[in-house]
């Protein structure tokens, strides 16, 4: 009989501290990333579509994770983007990627412009 006893009272403790744990942290809080460009701000075309994708990404996550852009100079230099992500002062960046074949010659593949 005690044996029953504890089983139950052990299964109603399980039930209110499962209850009573905090919400995983990601659904608390809001995350901002920052995304440079080599773009001047508001450049016809490229620089407007890394405004939209922010945007984009900002409205896909209700708001959850914000897209903050910096163009050319505002947080690194153009070409200093790649940089800045490995080193992790952005997380994200936004440019056309033949800018760092000199970096990995893999970054081609990801352009529209063929190089031999």
């Amino acid at each position: 009989m005690k044996r029953r006893h504890f089983l139950k009272g052990a299964a109603i403790g399980a039930g209110v501290a499962a209850t009573s744990l905090a919400a995983p942290a990601i659904a608390q809080r809001r995350i901002t990333w920052r995304m440079v460009t080599t773009w001047p701000r508001n450049f016809p075309g490229l620089g407007t579509g890394a405004q939209r994708l922010a945007d984009r990404i900002t409205a896909m996550s209700e708001g959850r994770l914000t897209v903050q852009v910096f163009s050319a100079g505002e947080l690194v230099p153009a070409l200093g983007t790649f940089d800045a992500v490995i080193e992790g002062s952005a997380e994200m960046s936004h440019g056309a990627a033949y800018y760092w074949q000199n970096k990995s010659q893999a970054t081609s593949f990801f352009t529209g412009v063929l190089t031999v």
